[in-house]
C-alpha cells in the first residue's frame, strides 16, 4: 500500500487509505501489549508514504532504534502513535494528529478502532493465532478470522467505500495484511454495494507460508472464499519476465514469480490490466510506485 500511495499523491486526486491493525509483530506487538490499542506499524508506514514534509522529517519518524535497551525495535512513529492516542484518548485521533503535522497529502483510515487480533484455520485443521505466527506455520491456510468476531468498522472507512471513483486492494501480504480489512463483514457489504470499480493489484511474488505456489487466479480465489463472489471487477498484473538472477535470488526463500492463468481470470468475469510495474532497478522484486501511480490514475481518468 505505501508503494502505491506514494506515487499516487503526485495526481490530483483525493485519497484516502484504509489501513489494516492486525499486525502484532516487532514494535506494534509490544505496544499492543502494553497498550492494548490497534496496531500503529501500518499505519506508520502509510502516514509516510502520504505525507509531504522534508525527507529527514520522514527519516525521523521512520527511524528504528538499535541500541540494546529498552527501546530497542521501536520505531519512533509508533512511539508516538502510541502516545498521541494517550494524550486524545482515541487511535483515529491521533492518527489525524499526526496527520496533519507531517502534512500528509489525503485521508488515513485505521480499518477499525478496536485492538483485534487475527487467527487461522490452517487445512489440516489446526489454529495460528497473531500475524506474524500465520506465516512461520509452514502450513497451508485454509481460512483466516478476527476475534473478536463481531470488530466494527470505523464509520469513515464505510463512508470512503461507498462515496470513492476507484477502491484498489493493494498488494501485500495476501493473509495477514490485505485480508484483515476484507474480511470485516461491513466492509466486505459496502465493497459489495460499492459503485466504484474495485481493482486488485495482484502480487508479483509468491510468498513462503502464505501463498506458496499461488498463481493470480489462486489470489483472487482465496479472496472469493472470504467475502463472496463479484466483487472485483478487474486484476492489475504484471506482463514482463523476471531476471532469471533474481528468481534464483527468491527460490532460495521459497518464493517464485506468480503465474497468470489468464484464461481462469477471464472465466471468474475479471477486466484484466497487464503492464511492466515492477522496479527494475532494485535486486529484490518490488512494485515501482510511478509506473502503478500512472496506470491507476488511468483507470480514473477515463
Amino acid at each position: 500500500m505505501p508503494v502505491l500511495l506514494r506515487g499516487l499523491k503526485n495526481y490530483p486526486i483525493l485519497l484516502t487509505a484504509l489501513v489494516t491493525v492486525a499486525d502484532d509483530g516487532g514494535s506494534t506487538g509490544r505496544l499492543r501489549q502494553d497498550m492494548a490499542i490497534p496496531a500503529p506499524g501500518d499505519i506508520r508506514n502509510v502516514i509516510a508514504a502520504m505525507s509531504e514534509v522534508e525527507p529527514m522529517l520522514i527519516q525521523l519518524f521512520q527511524h528504528r532504534f538499535s541500541v540494546g535497551n529498552e527501546l530497542s525495535g521501536h520505531s519512533l512513529g509508533n512511539l508516538l502513535l502510541a502516545a498521541m492516542t494517550s494524550i486524545t484518548g482515541d487511535f483515529y485521533t491521533g492518527i489525524k494528529e499526526i496527520s496533519r503535522v507531517l502534512n500528509v497529502k489525503g485521508k488515513i483510515y485505521p480499518i477499525s478502532n478496536e485492538n483485534i487480533s487475527l487467527r487461522a484455520e490452517m487445512a489440516d485443521g489446526s489454529f495460528v493465532v497473531g500475524e506474524s505466527n500465520i506465516p512461520l506455520a509452514g502450513k497451508e491456510i485454509h481460512r483466516v478470522y478476527l476475534e473478536p468476531t463481531d470488530v466494527k468498522p470505523l464509520p469513515n472507512a464505510l463512508t470512503a467505500i461507498e462515496r470513492a471513483d476507484l477502491i484498489v486492494i493493494s498488494p501485500g501480504s495476501l493473509f495477514t495484511s490485505i485480508m484483515p480489512n476484507l474480511i470485516i463483514p461491513q466492509i466486505a457489504d459496502a465493497l459489495r454495494s460499492a459503485k466504484a470499480k474495485i481493482v486488485y493489484v495482484c502480487n508479483v511474488m509468491t510468498q513462503a507460508g502464505e501463498t506458496t505456489g499461488f498463481s493470480a487466479g489462486d489470489h483472487v480465489q482465496a479472496i472469493i472464499n472470504h467475502i463472496g463472489e463479484d466483487i472485483i471487477d478487474a486484476i492489475v498484473v504484471h506482463s514482463e519476465k523476471i531476471d532469471p538472477k533474481v528468481r534464483d535470488r527468491y527460490a532460495g526463500e521459497n518464493s517464485e514469480p506468480v503465474e497468470y492463468d489468464i484464461e481462469r481470470l477471464l472465466d471468474m468475469g475479471l477486466q484484466i490490466i497487464e503492464g511492466d510495474i515492477i522496479d527494475h532497478s532494485k535486486t529484490t522484486i518490488r512494485h515501482d510506485t510511478g509506473k502503478i501511480a500512472k496506470l491507476l490514475y488511468s483507470l480514473i481518468a477515463k
